[in-house]
């Protein structure tokens, strides 16, 4: 089975995330938006099959990683997150939530061995 497909975003705690977005955006042209920004790219075994990756920062005060103390997050792209959440159980990997489904894909957190949290991302369509 196919795990990892694609890096779907960077997500870090800064203490004025708006501030940081701006700084950005000046200095090195990020198309920014209250979000971060997307980038988007093209899967290389089917050209025809768009993609993106976001980049955020997030308030320093943020919940959203946790229980991870770090201050950033990975998210990955993933292919059927049912089969590998089940596959990552039986492995011993904590997991953190249970998976929610959105319009734009299905979400799962987990964390690695050192406490980083990972954000795992099926989006919709694939």
């Amino acid at each position: 089975m196919k795990k990892v497909t694609g890096l779907g975003g960077i997500f870090f705690k800064a203490k004025d995330a708006a501030a940081m977005n701006d700084w950005y955006a000046q200095h090195l042209g990020l198309p920014v938006s209250q979000y971060g920004t997307v980038f988007e790219w093209r899967d290389a075994e089917d050209p025809e099959k768009k993609a993106s990756t976001v980049w955020s920062p997030f308030a320093e005060d943020t919940k959203y990683f946790e229980p991870s103390t770090k201050d950033f997050m990975i998210n990955y792209r993933v292919e059927n997150l049912e089969a590998l959440v089940e596959e990552l159980k039986t492995a011993g990997v904590t997991i953190t939530d249970e998976i929610k489904t959105y319009d734009y894909g299905k979400f799962v957190h987990i964390l690695d061995p050192e406490g980083n949290a990972i954000e795992l991302w099926e989006p919709m369509g694939e």
